[in-house]
């Protein structure tokens, strides 16, 4: 038999709580790893992810759209994870799409097949890490509906924009024509973009400020001028900082700065590009076309960006 606990501690308990005798908290759900070998304990595991879980996925094909909406938290992140051989093949819509899904993170799989390949919307501090996507109607990657902090890193993307309507981006950072489209700070870092991208391979839009552009390989072969896409990357968003990125293949230009709102498309900052626009037949064939460096809105092109072929490096004057 437990001895009792002695009235004075009780008396003193409740007095501390407000006169409620309160259970000690139990422990913590423990995170857990998910084994995952079907396309519907797929659809289930993202369905009941907890923070701290991890999903993995063993090789294979997964046939459908996957859906998770749960949110972790930047100390207990979910991970979705498994080799590029883990395959996520959608017929149409979304082949991954994290709705609300913050602090997640996907890495090495890869994801083909479907309308847009991996779709963040609402999602805060989400990672993708590691991952393939090719094979789309559409874009590659899309950081919307205010999905701050994001960070796309070490992946490749290729064989995008099939519909053949200048829609396939590679990665596609806010959202066109509106200024409530938040998707600051995301980082675009150490990717391999195209070929075959019918879109530019990085498009980040008015109303997104902060974006990170650096180290990716650009490859601008399937641009095809739908959409004013001419170029690797078109920069409409604030304070974006593109450096240490290699291009090749485009069909006029090289990076783009524009304004699309008024107070937007400024601040960009160009470092250590290197560019060759060997082939280019538009009409600027510059490595860096900024639209706006003027009173309140700036660009800074720094020296140590270098162009091969074309018409130059670029349309305003060089700092450093």
């Amino acid at each position: 038999m437990r001895p009792r606990t002695p009235l004075t501690v009780l008396l003193a308990a409740t007095a501390v709580t407000g006169g409620l005798l309160l259970a000690a908290p139990g422990p913590a759900a423990a995170a857990s790893t998910v084994e995952v070998t079907t396309a519907a304990q797929l659809k289930t595991a993202l369905a009941n992810a907890k923070p701290g879980d991890t999903i993995h996925l063993a090789d294979g094909t997964y046939s459908g759209n996957f859906q998770a909406t749960a949110p972790a938290t930047a100390s207990a992140r979910i991970t979705l994870t498994g080799s590029a051989r883990a395959v996520l093949t959608a017929g149409g819509g979304y082949g991954l799409h994290l709705n609300g899904a913050s602090y997640w993170t996907v890495s090495g799989l890869t994801v083909t097949g479907g309308q847009k390949g991996i779709m963040i919307d609402a999602s805060q501090g989400v990672t993708v890490d590691g991952v393939t996507v090719h094979g789309l109607a559409m874009e590659g990657v899309h950081f919307r509906n205010s999905s701050a902090d994001g960070v796309i890193r070490n992946s490749r993307i290729y064989d995008t924009g099939n519909d053949g309507n200048g829609m396939g981006e590679g990665v596609y950072v806010g959202t066109a024509n509106t200024l409530s489209d938040r998707s600051d700070r995301v980082q675009i870092l150490d990717n391999t973009i195209g070929p075959d991208v019918g879109g530019e391979n990085v498009d980040v839009k008015e109303g997104t400020t902060g974006t990170r552009i650096i180290g990716n390989t650009f490859d601008g072969s399937g641009l095809t001028g739908a959409n004013y896409d001419d170029s690797w990357v078109d920069v409409k968003g604030n304070d974006v900082l593109v450096e240490d990125n290699t291009g090749t293949r485009t069909s006029n230009d090289g990076y783009q700065t524009h304004t699309q709102q008024p107070g937007w498309g400024c601040g960009t900052v160009f470092k250590g590009n290197t560019s060759t626009l060997t082939g280019a037949t538009g009409p600027t064939q510059l490595a860096i076309d900024v639209a706006n460096n003027g009173a309140g809105c700036t660009t800074t092109v720094y020296s140590t960006n270098t162009v091969t072929g074309g018409k130059g490096l670029t349309n305003i004057q060089v700092t450093g």
